[in-house]
């Protein structure tokens, strides 16, 4: 992004639009997160709506800075994981959502993960991590989960991991903040 856009940015002139691709396995707090970010800044009145599970994908917007967000809430079920990369070259960003709490599929979500490392697409663009459900007493620490990932191994691409409550909103802004400031470079 350019000098002038960021000043017409800063000055609330101009918004940059992003594609963010939101993904994780099903229940691990994708929507919620989604819903509470949006609510977070303001483009969301009362209290979010009742969550269900998405079914293939919704796409939902919202405003942080100077940057618009359009974000693909991408279904973490096993028969819709397939349409994850449909969406993956027109992706600024990833957002992926880990259930700390559900020690027994963190397998299938390093595999997930794997396999989406692995797309040429998604070179260089930068990952957010949520360690989401930290408030269940089950759940596996920020670090526990980047080792169970192998984080550490990502070289293609800038990361960060966050520790979150979706219900909450805790850690949601944090780490926004940082995907935010990344994309605006």
């Amino acid at each position: 992004m350019g000098f002038l856009s960021r000043l017409l940015g800063a000055l609330g002139v101009s918004r940059e639009k992003v594609n963010v691709l939101v993904v994780g396995l099903d229940n691990s707090g994708k929507t919620t997160i989604i819903e509470k970010l949006k609510q977070q800044n303001g483009n969301k009145k009362g209290a979010p709506a009742e969550v269900t599970p998405t079914v293939g994908f919704s796409v939902e917007n919202f405003q942080k800075g100077p940057l618009y967000f359009t974000v693909f809430d991408m279904s973490g079920a096993g028969r819709y994981r397939n349409l994850w990369e449909q969406y993956y070259k027109d992706a600024h960003a990833i957002i992926y959502v880990i259930d700390t709490s559900d020690k027994l599929r963190l397998c299938v979500a390093k595999d997930e993960l794997d396999l989406l490392l692995k797309h040429k697409d998604l070179k260089k663009v930068p990952m957010l991590f949520f360690a989401n459900k930290m408030d269940l007493p089950s759940a596996l620490t920020p670090v526990e989960c980047a080792q169970a990932l192998k984080l550490d191994e990502i070289k293609d691409k800038p990361w960060q991991i966050v520790p979150s409550n979706a219900k909450t909103g805790d850690g949601l802004q944090k780490g926004t903040d940082w995907l935010s400031e990344f994309i605006s470079r």
